[in-house]
């Protein structure tokens, strides 16, 4: 049998420090892995993703479909032996169900955490989007935590831990031996 990659999926709330911890090592280490984030499909508007369905709420249909479709994409790089990191925002249950799809086992999912006053202070100052430092992100970040506190995964706080030491944390999973 072929050796398969390792894969990280990192998930979190808007603010969480995703994105940026993904852009660090594919600038810093390029050679690391390959690198995907969920957002470069396009994310359409909430009246859109609507049509998708009410179904597998919060998150939604569409979310559920783009979890499964991208580790669909990802499935054939790991086969290749390269390792993968995968970024975005979704809920640790479509991910599993993904995982499960695509048969894909030993993936490593962390949770990219931060306090509230952080989160808003990130969502506000450096992205000057202050219109998702609301309530319904702040929820939607509590119930990601307990999904994955439920589901035994990793939690990773940006907020408490520098970048380059949540960088190197992210490295020793990708390198891991499987």
């Amino acid at each position: 049998m072929p050796s398969r990659g390792s894969l990280v999926v990192l998930t979190g709330a808007s603010g969480s420090g995703k994105t940026t911890l993904a852009q660090r090592i594919l600038q810093s280490f390029p050679a690391a892995c390959e690198v995907f984030f969920f957002d470069s499909i396009g994310v359409p508007s909430v009246d859109v993703m609507k049509t998708w369905g009410d179904g597998h709420q919060p998150g939604g249909a569409w979310q559920r479909a783009m979890t499964l479709t991208w580790f669909e994409r990802i499935a054939p790089v790991l086969a290749t032996g390269k390792s993968v990191l995968f970024e975005g925002q979704m809920r640790i249950a479509f991910i599993q169900e993904a995982l499960i799809a695509s048969n894909i086992t030993g993936a490593t999912l962390v949770l990219v955490e931060c306090d509230d006053k952080v989160r808003a202070e990130r969502l506000t100052a450096h992205r000057q989007q202050p219109e998702l430092a609301n309530e319904q992100m702040m929820g939607w970040a509590r119930y990601l935590r307990d999904e994955a506190e439920q589901a035994h995964c990793e939690i990773l706080d940006t907020g408490s831990t520098p970048l380059d030491e949540c960088v190197e944390i992210l490295l020793s999973y990708l390198v891991r031996v499987r």
